[in-house]
């Protein structure tokens, strides 16, 4: 029998695990030279800084799964479908380290084809994909897209110390909130680890003194983890639109996303190469403070998991108002930003 106990073992453990594992990767990473030189013009930090966080939140999240599978007997399924996630987590996470490491990095179409064959492993290999659509082969297809564009959106937010990092801790409470009454075990130790593995990173990537980057390791691996989890409940046990609830809770990467691929095109740019049109960098040059975008940021993920939740439990017509709401609400962020002018 799973009691609330357990997730509270799961998420403890992963966050001190995390917290040893930070000071470790970093220590690992001084000791080889593996930094993040801000030697290009998209870099937003001044100073080189230790990568490898990434390790330590995988690391934790990983370790935590582990330990508390020898406190409680899991079902087949819940089993089979953290393999699933653990197989296609490390794909993604041995991506992000060779760019990390390798000079130059890796080409975004060689990054694509190993994401593809990543998400193959969640969606044809374990059958973990968009269930209400019956044709399989555009369930397949469409939860592909799903985790790669979800993998890549949390690399593309990454550009402020606490960022993506604290997105995907926020994520992943309500993700397991609003799964844990289906009892979808995977789903839930998945999530409730990932926070806990996030919140142990955050105090480092946000201090001075021993400041660590988690860099495409981390935010590739936390991004499969999250849009794979989001495929494992249900949220349409009282109406159709909840399905868009984990659209809600991931609508500021998949916000940013969209608003800096489209702000690219439109300035004649390639949406694959770098550049400082990314919203919080906007936030910036508005007069915010990175502290004040962080609150920001956070503060919008909490109130947009607070309408997910709602997505799930309200009738149908409410959720169509609060979702055309929130629409509205966006195109017109979309368009104030994109009207600040940068260099």
């Amino acid at each position: 029998m799973i009691t609330e106990n357990y997730y509270i073992i799961s998420f403890t453990v992963a966050f001190a695990v995390s917290l040893a594992a930070t000071l470790f990767f970093r220590f690992i990473a001084v000791k080889l030279n593996i930094y993040d030189h801000p030697v290009t013009a998209v870099k937003t930090h001044k100073i080189s800084t230790p990568y490898l966080g990434g390790l330590a939140i995988w690391s934790a999240w990983t370790v935590s799964l582990v330990i508390i599978r020898l406190f409680t007997h899991f079902p087949t399924g819940t089993l089979t479908n953290i393999r699933a996630l653990l197989i296609g987590s490390f794909l993604f996470l041995s991506l992000g380290l060779f760019d990390d490491i390798k000079k130059g990095g890796l080409g975004f179409k060689i990054k694509f084809l190993i994401q593809i064959a990543a998400s193959l492993v969640a969606t044809v290999g374990f059958d973990i994909r968009i269930s209400f659509i019956d044709n399989y082969f555009i369930s397949v297809a469409l939860s592909i897209l799903w985790i790669i564009g979800l993998s890549n959106a949390f690399n593309i937010i990454d550009i402020m110390d606490g960022l993506s990092c604290g997105i995907a801790a926020i994520a992943a409470f309500f993700f397991f909130f609003i799964a844990l009454p289906s009892e979808m075990l995977y789903v839930n130790f998945s999530a409730i680890a990932l926070a806990g593995a996030c919140l142990g990173f955050l105090p480092y990537n946000l201090s001075k003194k021993r400041k660590i980057f988690m860099g495409d390791t981390g935010s590739l691996s936390i991004g499969f983890i999250l849009a794979t989890i989001a495929l494992g409940t249900s949220y349409t046990k009282l109406n159709f639109i909840g399905v868009f609830a984990p659209l809600l809770i991931l609508a500021v990467p998949i916000f940013e996303t969209a608003f800096v691929s489209m702000v690219r095109i439109k300035n004649g740019k390639s949406p694959f190469l770098g550049s400082k049109d990314h919203f919080p960098l906007r936030l910036e040059k508005m007069g915010l403070t990175r502290k004040q975008i962080l609150i920001t940021v956070y503060a919008a993920c909490a109130v947009l998991g607070v309408f997910a939740y709602l997505f799930v439990n309200l009738a149908g017509i409410s959720s169509f108002f609060i979702l055309l709401f929130l629409v509205i609400i966006f195109i017109f962020a979309a368009y104030k930003l994109a009207k600040i002018k940068m260099d």
